[in-house]
């Protein structure tokens, strides 16, 4: 286990030393690689796909929209490496941001994350909106070895990281700051509720809704899109609505919408988002 953390830190190392295109490329040959190699997870994409678009998309289509995806994915994830450690200046020509003038002035606010594109780089909203404190939560892997070097390169963007099982007080406490965004994954199986999504029940946490409500905070969705080879556009997506007629809405109802959100984002680009996550599981 020593061997390989010291192993991890020095691919680390010599992912950050590389430039940010030659990092995408690499990320694209090894998530090309996978596409062939990783038959079980291959699967699961062919599958969702299938299930999701194959009404819309003939079978080749369905097959090059898959490679594609693992391209992204590896793509994406040794760009998180590499964008994790350079500063807000050295990621302007990389990164985008749209919509900016939403978040003034700063308040509390929710925003329901999914995985679209580079997804770490949702941590990096409060680069261009001054007065903001970016906030997450995450599920420490088994291994406090790993664990610890993968959160040193997490909080260099200045994000604040909440352990869902043990730092639920730390959370709280943060809530209350009256300049908070929180981002909070809405596109993973989650024990809450079973909801449309593409026309197929999954499950849907109930977490952007619960929080948005609890903290009288706005709720958005929000959105990373690759636009180029290692090129991003980060995009504050639709307000939901967490009120009607000055009442509160059902958490259901609200995530419900925020599924709807997704879809819409994930029509805009397919290959972008996350498809080897078996979301629509029993």
């Amino acid at each position: 286990m020593i061997i390989l953390y010291f192993l991890a830190r020095a691919l680390i190392a010599l992912i950050q030393s590389l430039p940010l295109p030659l990092v995408a490329r690499i990320g694209r040959f090894g998530g090309a690689l996978a596409f062939r190699l990783d038959a079980r997870h291959r699967r699961v994409a062919l599958e969702n796909l299938q299930m999701c678009l194959g009404a819309e998309k003939s079978p080749e289509d369905i097959r090059a929209l898959a490679r594609e995806n693992f391209r992204r994915i590896g793509e994406n994830y040794c760009c998180a490496v590499k964008t994790a450690s350079m500063t807000a200046g050295q990621l302007r020509p990389y990164v985008e941001f749209v919509r900016t003038q939403d978040l003034d002035p700063p308040r509390r606010l929710v925003t329901a994350i999914g995985h679209f594109g580079n997804f770490e780089l949702y941590a990096r909203f409060q680069n261009v909106s001054p007065g903001y404190q970016c906030a997450t939560t995450y599920r420490a892997l088994k291994q406090p070895e790993f664990n610890q070097l993968l959160q040193t390169i997490r909080e260099k963007s200045g994000c604040l990281f909440f352990e869902r099982r043990t730092d639920g007080p730390l959370l709280r406490a943060a809530m209350n700051r009256s300049n908070i965004i929180l981002g909070l994954l809405a596109d993973q199986s989650s024990r809450g509720l079973r909801a449309p999504f593409f026309g197929h029940d999954c499950d849907t946490g109930l977490a952007p809704a619960i929080f948005a409500l609890r903290y009288h905070c706005e709720l958005y969705t929000a959105f990373c899109f690759r636009v180029a080879l290692a090129k991003w556009r980060l995009e504050l997506g639709d307000k939901i609505s967490t009120h009607q007629d000055g009442a509160p809405r059902s958490s259901e109802d609200i995530m419900r919408d925020v599924n709807r959100s997704f879809e819409r984002a994930i029509r805009r680009d397919p290959a972008n988002w996350f498809w080897v996550h078996r979301r629509w599981k029993d």
